[in-house]
């Protein structure tokens, strides 16, 4: 990848065959690798060093454009448990190649949203959302994270509802899961038109490691302005 310029390990692979509890079409027959997530990257010794005392991961994950059965390639979703603060864990994401829209969902179902974003942009995930992230492009998706390593993330409401609340097809159309009850329209947001809201200096997500502006990662209260972003207005 022309966008990382450390080491990367064997990546952990997402087939299509994996996907098949929250695909739109739960007939569908596709197969093969969708996605491959490579975790706990480090450019330097004292990076790795600082990530592990910090109990934060930097990942990279690579989403192909394929088609599955009329939608869009994604990930297969999910929600992060709660905090010992009592709020349940965030993330933020950077896109390094390619396009995406991140649906996040609140949990309760009151707030849905879809947030697109292009290279060098920043997506948030607000405490109490989960999500799901779809190649909105033709090439290949090329996305990082950072997040706290103190927990595990949580598939299973995703695999019940089969997927996220709503589909993105092939064609762009939005539509509705039936799986899930009466639900609010998504809200759409450009993440470029946030970012100047962020309290992050301008660059890249690796930048962040090092600094004490990722402690919210695993204390969500201590920079309650980084969710402020997505509240309705």
């Amino acid at each position: 990848m022309q966008c990382w310029n450390g080491p990367l390990p064997s990546p952990d692979v997402r087939t299509i065959e994996d996907m098949g509890p929250v695909l739109a079409d739960p007939s569908c027959r596709e197969r093969g690798p969708l996605y491959f997530m490579y975790r706990d990257l480090a450019l330097a010794p004292q990076d790795r060093t600082w990530l592990a005392d910090h109990h934060i991961r930097y990942d990279i994950t690579v989403i192909s454009p394929r088609d599955l059965c009329g939608e869009l390639a994604k990930t297969k979703g999910h929600y992060h448990p709660i905090s010992p603060t009592g709020i349940p864990y965030p993330e933020i994401y950077e896109v390094l190649e390619g396009s995406a829209h991140y649906l996040l969902q609140k949990r309760d179902l009151s707030d849905i949203i879809v947030v697109a974003a292009g290279v060098g942009d920043l997506v948030v995930v607000p405490p109490g959302y989960g999500h799901v992230t779809i190649n909105a492009g033709r090439s290949d998706l090329v996305m990082a994270n950072l997040v706290s390593s103190a927990f595990s993330s949580e598939y299973d409401e995703y695999e019940r509802l089969r997927g996220g609340a709503y589909y993105e097809l092939s064609g762009g159309k939005v539509v509705k899961n039936p799986a899930y009850p009466d639900l609010p329209l998504p809200r759409s947001i450009r993440a470029s038109q946030i970012r100047p809201r962020l309290p992050f200096a301008e660059g890249g997500l690796y930048d962040l490691v090092g600094s004490d502006q990722l402690a919210f990662l695993n204390v969500p209260e201590k920079e309650n302005s980084i969710f402020t972003p997505y509240q309705r207005v």
